[in-house]
């Protein structure tokens, strides 16, 4: 392991790269502390312990919804813009061309889902502010139109900073920008967290903590076995004799990995599974009692530990075979091999490899899904068993932060690998 971080070290622009991202990382932690004036911050705080919804989505943002800080939003809207433009392209056959062009249709569709995070920042910003207000008195005082108008636009202006800073990191290769922005707000959570439980430690609660640590190790195991796990598929190339000279005749494999979409499922889950008891929230003191009654009714089901885990495992595993749909293509990986003379010993060129490879990619990807779902409700439980909250929000926050480590670390070792071979 030292060794590899001492050949990092050594390469200037590998280690450049690693410097800015950490010093971006360390830019956007110093602006999550920066709070909107006129907000009673240790009021919100207790408010947001004594919440389970809004105290899980203060956890992914790092801890600035519960310092009501400038990045409160953290980079839920351009999240959620992905997934708009990612469903829209599956119904829109304009906007699906456009993401079978490569990198330049890529590209428009990156530039449309910025346009589309700024509206859902700014409205989400006044949600977030009409909950507040609506929830918890006193936290947020009176706000006239100028004064909220300000304020939406400082929140909103905070989210683009964030994507902004997400794009710069993943130009650098070392990473998926936006997933390291979720990765450093958890993390950051951790040392508050050990203190708080070595402050109020008990005897009682040894065995709350032996589960925890067990959940850990199992989650951390579980999630490198699927995400390192992959199918290798036998491909040969024909040989062809041009003059004097023999090309292809060799042969080598296509990796198909049992979890292609990486951390975007578990991330997209909770985006969703949050969102009905958030907008219910905002309803509750509805004046029309059948609102009322509706939005305490979704914020019960929402609470209901056996409901959650069912609908978070279900979304887990579609999203996994959504987003692999979205950026595994047989049909075009079958025409490229037909094109450069390669073929599956057994099978077909053409339509029936394509066939073939969607087929063992449902087989891979279904166990890879379940497994996934399965360490994503590991947690939840526990929690039936132990009672305590923090198991639900470790379990689930494991889970994004190892996979954004392999994700980091296998970006790191293949700049590694491009340089052994261009000979640096």
């Amino acid at each position: 392991m030292w060794e590899k971080i001492s050949q990092i070290w050594k390469i200037k622009d590998l280690r450049q790269s690693i410097i800015f991202v950490l010093v971006m990382l360390v830019i956007f932690r110093l602006a999550a502390h920066i709070p909107v004036p006129g907000v009673d911050v240790l009021a919100l705080r207790k408010f947001f312990q004594s919440n389970q919804i809004l105290g899980l989505m203060n956890i992914f943002s790092g801890g600035t919804l519960e310092n009501f800080s400038v990045i409160m939003l953290g980079v839920a809207p351009y999240i959620t813009a992905s997934i708009i433009f990612q469903l829209l392209a599956m119904i829109i056959p304009s906007l699906e061309e456009m993401s079978k062009e490569g990198e330049a249709g890529q590209r428009r569709i990156n530039q449309y889902t910025r346009w589309l995070t700024v509206p859902l920042a700014f409205l989400q910003s006044y949600g977030m502010i009409m909950l507040l207000k609506q929830s918890a008195r006193g936290i947020i005082g009176e706000m006239d139109l100028f004064r909220l108008i300000t304020t939406m636009v400082t929140i909103t202006a905070g989210t683009v900073f964030l994507m902004w800073i997400g794009e710069l990191i993943s130009e650098k290769n070392i990473g998926n920008g936006i997933s390291l922005l979720i990765f450093a707000g958890i993390v950051s959570a951790l040392p508050g967290k050990v203190q708080q439980m070595l402050v109020t430690f008990d005897s009682s609660q040894l065995v709350q903590i032996i589960l925890f640590i067990a959940v850990a190790v199992i989650t951390i195991v579980g999630v490198v076995f699927v995400t390192e796990g992959q199918r290798n598929i036998p491909v040969s190339y024909a040989r062809q004799v041009r003059g004097n000279h023999v090309f292809g005749g060799q042969t080598t494999h296509l990796p198909l990995r049992v979890n292609m979409a990486g951390v975007i499922p578990i991330i997209f889950a909770i985006s969703i599974i949050l969102f009905p008891s958030m907008v219910a929230q905002f309803f509750m003191r509805a004046r029309t009692p059948w609102i009322a009654d509706a939005s305490q009714w979704i914020i019960t089901l929402f609470n209901n530990q056996i409901f959650y885990g069912v609908l978070y495992f279900v979304l887990v595993v579609a999203f996994t075979f959504f987003y692999t749909a979205v950026i595994f293509h047989p049909q075009k990986i079958a025409e490229n091999l037909q094109k450069q003379g390669g073929f599956i010993p057994g099978i077909r060129p053409g339509r029936l490899t394509a066939e073939y490879l969607q087929y063992t990619i449902n087989r891979i990807l279904l166990a890879g899904a379940i497994f996934l779902g399965l360490i994503a409700v590991l947690p939840l439980t526990l929690r039936g068993l132990t009672g305590t909250n923090s198991m639900v929000v470790g379990g689930t926050s494991l889970l994004i932060v190892v996979s954004v480590v392999i994700e980091t670390v296998r970006q790191i070792e293949s700049q590694l690998t491009m340089r052994e071979y261009d000979g640096f």
